[in-house]
């Protein structure tokens, strides 16, 4: 199982896809071999979306946002 979490708060997101998270690496740029957190925003998720991202990522991405405008995330599995 793939979580994804707010980096700040530590809030559980929800939980993801192993196609899901090949998406969010492929899309990212990571900064080394264990970088899991990413800054999203509303331009992020369409991004994503227009890549071929599942409703259910865009939806759970969308809902971290909220009214923020944008906030990291980090998955990990467990």
């Amino acid at each position: 199982m793939i979580t994804l979490t707010q980096k700040d708060s530590g809030a559980v997101i929800g939980t993801i896809t192993e196609a899901d998270l090949k998406l969010l690496v492929d899309s990212f740029e990571e900064e080394s071999s264990t970088d899991r957190d990413y800054y999203i925003d509303e331009q992020t998720v369409q991004m994503l979306q227009d890549n071929g991202a599942e409703p259910t990522l865009c939806a759970l991405l969308r809902k971290a946002i909220g009214t923020t405008g944008g906030t990291d995330i980090v998955w990990s599995r467990g």
